[in-house]
């Protein structure tokens, strides 16, 4: 799973973190890919604020849940924030199963699940002011956190899985995936790859481009010949692979000692290295991403603290400073505009760019109900990816 990680001025502050993450637009304006409805269980919604509990409990990627801005909010609601750091997806879903947490950072192959479980509640929107016109479309609706025409979570922030190398010895821009999946590779042997389940749907998402006969639509929703075919090319990728990485320190290491000439990074850890020989570039085959957002469990004993804290969390401000902190492009894009350090930032990491984030499918826990609409198929769940992704490695 996806590993996470604060953001320091120098590479020996980054902590090694695991973590874990979401998909491209793939549905209509209620977020239900084309038009269809998944089953999930009827869990109530908070119909309206009461007066704010004592405390409250929160499952977070480290760097989401910080005193620099925990603490004001303390102050102004007397809600006190007892934090629990997570490492990766599956530990989140763990630990909300449990109903001793109020609310989780959750990222996109853990919502699903989530919200299929029935562990987490839809929201309402009118109880979250700041999340309105700032927070970017694409962060809206969409199929990872909006099931049936109901929203499930209010985002945080997003990134792209991009293609990172280095240019002293890949002296000519990539355009393609190619150099990472191809045994002809001429970086044969240098390349790094992420160590996950979900890392299936980026070869999916090459397929896409490369196999169209294969019919992949959605890569989060593969039918049996199709996750075959996945493996089938994540065993070939095998074959030219330097090393894989959950680690985010272990990745920047492996391309600061030379180990790695190129693969699968995200721009925070670029930007980690400290070094310009260190480019990224988003290959013409899209990829995959990550988005994060707030869900509130169904068992909440303070949902007027969570909702709260929702609220407060998104205004520009204290989602820029959970952006900057961990790394990553803002939802609220008002915070773009506060000053030219925020505006640095966003521009860094795409913020606003739509077009950029419509090449990127955001991580979605694969489910038996195909998400690309299909009703003819039964597609595969993650279970299956997981028991797949045992045997890429060998």
């Amino acid at each position: 799973m996806r590993s996470r990680l604060i953001t320091g001025a120098a590479v020996v502050a980054v902590a090694a973190l695991a973590l874990t993450g979401c998909s491209a637009s793939t549905g209509d304006s209620d977020g239900n890919a084309g038009g269809m409805k998944i089953d999930v269980p009827d869990v109530p919604m908070h119909e309206k604020l009461g007066d704010y509990e004592d405390s409250l409990d929160i499952v977070a990627w480290s760097g989401f849940v910080e005193p620099a801005w925990s603490d004001d909010f303390t102050e102004e609601t007397g809600c006190v924030v007892n934090r629990r750091v997570a490492g990766t997806s599956d530990e989140m879903v763990q630990l909300m199963r449990t109903g001793d947490y109020d609310l989780v950072s959750a990222s996109g192959d853990a919502s699903l699940r989530l919200i299929a479980g029935g562990d987490v509640a839809p929201l309402n929107l009118d109880l979250v002011p700041n999340f309105g016109d700032d927070i970017v479309p694409g962060m809206k609706g969409q199929i990872y956190d909006t099931i049936n025409g109901k929203s499930y979570g209010v985002p945080i922030g997003r990134g792209a899985n991009i293609l990172q190398y280095n240019s002293e010895v890949v002296t000519e821009e990539p355009t393609s995936w190619s150099v990472a999946w191809e045994p002809d590779s001429p970086f044969a042997g240098q390349v790094i790859a992420y160590d996950a389940p979900i890392y299936i749907a980026d070869a999916a998402v090459y397929l896409m481009a490369h196999e169209p006969d294969l019919g992949i639509k959605n890569p989060y929703a593969l039918d049996k010949d199709q996750l075959a075919a996945a493996i089938g090319l994540l065993k070939q990728q095998n074959s030219i692979v330097s090393e894989y990485w959950a680690d985010p320190a272990a990745q920047i290491t492996s391309f600061m000692g030379g180990n790695t000439v190129l693969g699968t990074s995200w721009e925070v850890l670029r930007k980690l290295t400290e070094d310009e020989k260190f480019k990224s570039v988003m290959p013409e085959e899209g990829s995959t991403g990550w988005s994060d957002a707030w869900m509130l469990s169904a068992e909440s004993d303070s949902p007027n603290c969570a909702y709260a804290w929702m609220d407060y969390t998104s205004a520009p401000e204290v989602n820029g400073a959970i952006a900057m902190g961990f790394g990553m492009a803002p939802a609220n894009a008002a915070f773009c505009e506060l000053n030219d350090e925020a505006k640095a930032h966003c521009d860094y990491f795409n913020a606003t760019d739509e077009e950029y984030f419509k090449k990127v499918w955001f991580w979605t826990t694969p489910i038996e109900q195909c998400i690309d609409g299909r009703t003819d198929v039964q597609c595969t769940n993650f279970q299956e990816w997981t028991d797949a992704w045992l045997t890429v490695k060998g």
